[in-house]
């Protein structure tokens, strides 16, 4: 017995195998650094704002290219008049990655957390700062600081204030779930992270992005062949200074060289000798010549800095001439120091500008006399070794982090073991004036101070280089801040 199909029914089949699904838009993108963990509200690796910060998760602030501050999940804010006391009204309809709503009780669980005693974010004294947090209503939140602070709602648009959920944040570091435009899919350790777009956020309309798949790349070599055979789409951090005139010769991809937050020190143990003492640190910032590391180490794309501040900063002042580059006055002072000839253990992560910036050092110094034990390591012994334990005499490593002249405020438990009472006042004013051009004089002051002090030595400012195949749009050009958003990244 024959049967036939009705005609509506055909037609419908017929079309359902002429015309295939619409192609997910999809990017891959290169990153250097693979974290340990996907909690930035818990650990300071880098990778994870970048990757996650404002993509997966949402903060109440957030900050555009520019580095103003915007409105998130925090539709606008009142400031009392004498600066201390700020109450936000929450956006509404907004929900966690699990369905949860989110609401007032989840800003006053994150902000209750990070300020906690056993607290482990990266940030914890913006947060120890809050003298009280209170639930108004569902979608009011207020509290009070101890002192008015001019970077509060700037800080609170980082990666370390980014809102969770109670039921969630026990899993975060391996399966993250917040508010934003993207979700969590898969993480392949050693490999690649895999984000998706959220259907259910409150901007989905104007995400375009629906698959995101960031791959660990930390070989220069490899970064530059995945981008050439088309196996990635982007590498905004791009690793191999050395290969950026082979892609500005290729009308295949798009070149940027822009600004970053990230200032690159030879960071020094101060609370161990030899550098516990300023004749060593001063002998080592005259041994230092910052020109040939830029020129080796970045091949001429990164600027020299004299101490702790961006040189595109409102507050900049250079200072790089405060030590002129002297073998044989570094040699004279590391002997008057009673240290010439010391051996000196230099850790480095595993990124290309602390390898090659390394071996120059090593150079250097023992141009000066004293002995340098490279030790390249593992990112997770770095974290281990020498930012927990303190286990160096010296580091190379990048600080991205906006506004960090903080770091030298974190006393002696801090990996710098850099302990100045003298600098944490100087701070604190920093911190509490809200007049700009007063708070730009102060920070000079502090830039000139840490450099009086030789506290490090100071390197260069890092570039952001990035590298992106034709048609790859709406990727910022600097870096205000230490995230990269997605949700107005188009592919064509």
């Amino acid at each position: 017995m024959r049967t036939t199909a009705a005609p509506a029914l055909l037609a419908a089949l017929a079309l359902a195998f002429a015309a295939p699904a619409a192609a997910q838009m999809r990017i891959s993108l290169g990153l250097q650094q693979e974290p340990t963990s996907l909690d930035p509200t818990s650990d300071a690796t880098a990778a994870i704002n970048v990757m996650l910060a404002q993509n997966v998760y949402e903060s109440l602030t957030t900050v555009d290219s520019s580095g103003a501050v915007q409105p998130q999940l925090a539709e606008s804010w009142e400031i009392s008049d004498d600066g201390r006391t700020y109450t936000f009204n929450l956006v509404q309809g907004a929900t966690f990655h699990d369905g949860s709503p989110f609401t007032a009780d989840a800003v006053v669980f994150s902000f209750e957390r990070a300020r906690g005693e056993d607290s482990t974010n990266p940030r914890k004294a913006t947060f120890q700062a809050i003298e009280e947090i209170s639930k108004v209503d569902e979608h009011t939140v207020e509290l009070t600081l101890g002192n008015p602070d001019a970077f509060f709602l700037f800080d609170i648009a980082q990666g370390p204030a980014s809102i969770l959920h109670p039921d969630t944040v026990e899993s975060n570091a391996s399966r993250p779930v917040g508010t934003g435009p993207f979700m969590f899919d898969a993480w392949t350790r050693g490999d690649r992270l895999r984000l998706v777009k959220n259907p259910d956020h409150r901007n989905a309309e104007n995400v375009a992005l629906e698959i995101v798949e960031y791959r660990f790349i930390s070989d220069p070599a490899a970064a530059s062949a995945a981008l050439m055979a088309g196996e990635l789409d982007a590498f905004p951090g791009f690793p191999a200074p050395e290969l950026i005139a082979q892609f500005e010769a290729d009308p295949r991809f798009t070149v940027i060289n822009a600004s970053t937050e990230g200032e690159v020190i030879l960071a020094l143990n101060n609370a161990r000798a030899p550098f516990d003492t300023l004749e060593a640190r001063r002998a080592l910032s005259h041994a230092i010549d910052r020109e040939e590391i830029i020129e080796g180490a970045m091949y001429g794309l990164a600027t020299p800095i004299g101490s702790f501040y961006p040189p595109h900063g409102p507050a900049y002042v250079d200072l790089t001439g405060m030590y002129p580059h002297d073998p044989d006055m570094a040699r004279q002072m590391f002997e008057e120091a009673g240290v010439l000839g010391d051996t000196l253990l230099l850790r480095v992560p595993p990124f290309p500008y602390a390898t090659r910036s390394a071996e120059i050092v090593q150079a250097q110094l023992g141009a000066a006399g004293m002995d340098v034990r490279v030790e390249n390591v593992e990112w997770g012994f770095w974290l281990e070794e020498v930012y927990t334990n303190k286990n160096f005499d010296m580091t190379i490593i990048a600080h991205t982090s906006p506004n960090d002249l903080s770091n030298f405020a974190r006393g002696p438990d801090y990996f710098y073991g850099y302990d100045d009472a003298a600098f944490n006042d100087l701070w604190a004013s920093i911190r509490t004036e809200v007049d700009d051009e007063a708070r730009f004089a102060l920070i000079r002051e502090a830039q000139e101070y840490l450099a009086d002090a030789a506290v490090h030595g100071f390197l260069f400012q890092l570039p952001a280089l990035g590298v992106f195949r034709e048609g790859v749009e709406g990727f910022w050009e600097s870096q205000p801040i230490l995230y990269t958003p997605l949700s107005e990244v188009t592919v064509r």
